[in-house]
């Protein structure tokens, strides 16, 4: 099955811890992330490895999601992601570097989808409009709460 990648980076006039414990803090999700976010449930927690429930929004359409998350102290996290009802899953990756301006984040999403009907449909759009979608819920959100 062929993955979608998605990729994109951004930066956030901001210090990278800043930004570090904002897109960690799993629990206040919903709140600082409302567009993407309904609710998260933390189900296993072991140093820097986490497991979650979430309640999602895309397209439209909310679906669960399981996460299985490696937080990298200082860089960001690494996700395993699968939503069966949507027929999805995926490996996130959001990195962060320090730059003069602040914070380079460097986001990736590989995501299979396993309907074949479904990704017919969903490929294009998820190319054109997944990275927009995710640049104004979630990269602007931390913009407006981080950047001075």
């Amino acid at each position: 099955m062929k993955e979608i990648v998605l990729h994109d980076q951004w930066l956030v006039k901001a210090a990278v811890e800043d930004v570090f414990n904002l897109i960690t803090d799993f629990e206040k999700f919903p709140e600082h992330f409302p567009k993407v976010v309904e609710s998260i449930q933390v189900k296993k927690r072991e140093g820097n490895y986490v497991e979650m429930e979430a309640i999602v929004r895309s397209f439209g359409k909310k679906f669960p999601v399981q996460m299985k998350t490696h937080i990298l102290p200082g860089e960001g996290f690494i996700s395993d992601n699968d939503s069966f009802k949507f027929g999805t899953s995926g490996h996130e990756e959001m990195l962060l570097s320090k730059s003069p301006e602040g914070t380079l984040i460097d986001y990736t999403y590989r995501v299979s989808i396993h309907n074949v009907c479904l990704r017919l449909v969903a490929t294009p759009l998820i190319r054109w409009y997944s990275m927009k979608y995710w640049e104004k819920a979630v990269i602007s959100e931390l913009r407006k709460t981080l950047e001075k």
